[in-house]
């Protein structure tokens, strides 16, 4: 009997890679454009993996949605300028071990693996050719596409589109929206405390397993897989 198909679905950044300067920085870009004060880094990133308008929505509670979506557009035009002058997510880095740990599940016959990112499509795809990623990934899930984490559509396009059944699914992500979106979807979950929320928002969202390192995470798949 043939070993079930696995479906290991990454977000981006704060659990791929390290973008949370470039992010600060084109949030301060933004906000100086509209005449706003920048609330806090914590504040920020705290609001990584959201979707841009609920993010801003988040962030500055008193616009309306009218107010949001010219945020959004303000705070999307920043970011592209800052990205070509400085080439962006490219200069961002991998976490330690990221690289290693994708190409050992990738080598994986059972083993599929994708994202799930709060990144517009355009965004994903400059990061997976910054850092040569293409070729791991069969299911690529964007912000635009679909609505915000937590909403577990991003996990039921990725299931449809590999073939996989949610029980041998795992989400791994840095924010309880990750995290609250694979319950959402009845993956397992896989909290990372390397990002942007703390390792008590993880286990309150209901990750089922917290890591420190990427060299846990083939570990911590292996069992929830039941292959340790």
């Amino acid at each position: 009997m043939s070993a079930p198909l696995r479906l290991a679905i990454f977000d981006v950044d704060g659990t791929l890679i390290d973008s949370q300067d470039f992010i600060l920085a084109a949030m301060k870009r933004a906000f100086g454009g509209m005449g706003i004060e920048l609330p806090s880094r914590e504040k920020v990133l705290s609001i990584v993996g959201l979707s841009l308008e609920k993010s801003i929505g988040v962030l500055v509670p008193e616009l309306d949605a009218a107010g949001r979506a010219q945020a959004a557009d303000i705070y999307r035009q920043a970011f592209l300028s800052l990205r070509e002058e400085t080439g962006g997510e490219a200069h961002a880095p991998l976490y330690p071990g990221a690289r290693a740990a994708l190409e050992a599940l990738h080598g994986e016959d059972e083993v599929l693996l994708g994202v799930a990112t709060g990144k517009a499509r355009r965004g994903l795809d400059h990061v997976c050719q910054a850092h040569n990623l293409d070729p791991f990934f069969v299911t690529r899930q964007t912000a635009d596409q679909h609505p915000s984490k937590p909403h577990p559509s991003m996990l039921w396009k990725a299931l449809a589109d590999t073939g996989a059944e949610a029980r041998d699914a795992v989400m791994i992500g840095d924010t309880s929206f990750d995290i609250e979106m694979g319950v959402a979807a009845g993956y397992r979950t896989i909290g990372v405390t390397w990002g942007y929320h703390p390792s008590q928002s993880l286990r309150d969202a209901g990750a089922d397993v917290l890591i420190d390192r990427f060299e846990e995470l083939l570990p911590a798949l292996n069992g929830l897989w039941g292959k340790a």
